[in-house]
């Protein structure tokens, strides 16, 4: 019979340095953003997201739909567009497939300035406005802005 052969190891020792010892920067909405690891902390499902965020800054991708939203709001208390667009994005991002799993949002003080938002809308506020942008209609006017649309949009 032959001998058995050594175990070898996947990563030899001095391959791949500490995970620690890595550091990065992304460039958000809010400025530049220094991320380290801790290889003792707990797993988040949203840790790599400055880095996602970064992508849609430089690709222009966030910033271009929010610009092509046809969301208007006319009222001083309606969200701002980016807001809505940044909760549902952040929402679906977290895996969120209801509107009130939205509320747990409202706690999270980093990643909504990352994207530029000044804050989280609330559950109602994204249901009002998806509901008039799925009836492409405008969110400020409530009799719509399509004939015949009148009756459907009470």
């Amino acid at each position: 019979m032959n001998p058995p052969l050594p175990a070898l190891l996947p990563h030899p020792a001095g391959e791949q340095p500490l995970v620690e010892e890595f550091s990065a920067t992304a460039e958000t909405f809010a400025g530049r953003v220094h991320v380290e690891w801790d290889s003792g902390g707990h797993v988040t499902p949203l840790g790599q997201l400055p880095f996602f965020i970064e992508y849609l800054k430089q690709a222009g991708l966030f910033d271009g739909w929010v610009a092509d939203c046809p969301l208007t709001f006319s009222s001083p208390n309606a969200p701002r567009k980016r807001d809505l667009l940044g909760t549902v994005l952040l929402s679906v991002l977290s895996g969120h497939n209801r509107y009130a799993h939205i509320t747990t949002l409202r706690c999270d003080a980093v990643n909504p300035r990352l994207l530029g938002m000044t804050k989280v809308v609330s559950e109602d506020a994204v249901r009002r406005g998806l509901a008039k942008l799925a009836l492409g209609l405008d969110p400020g006017d409530r009799r719509g802005s399509r004939p015949g649309l009148a009756a459907d949009a009470s």
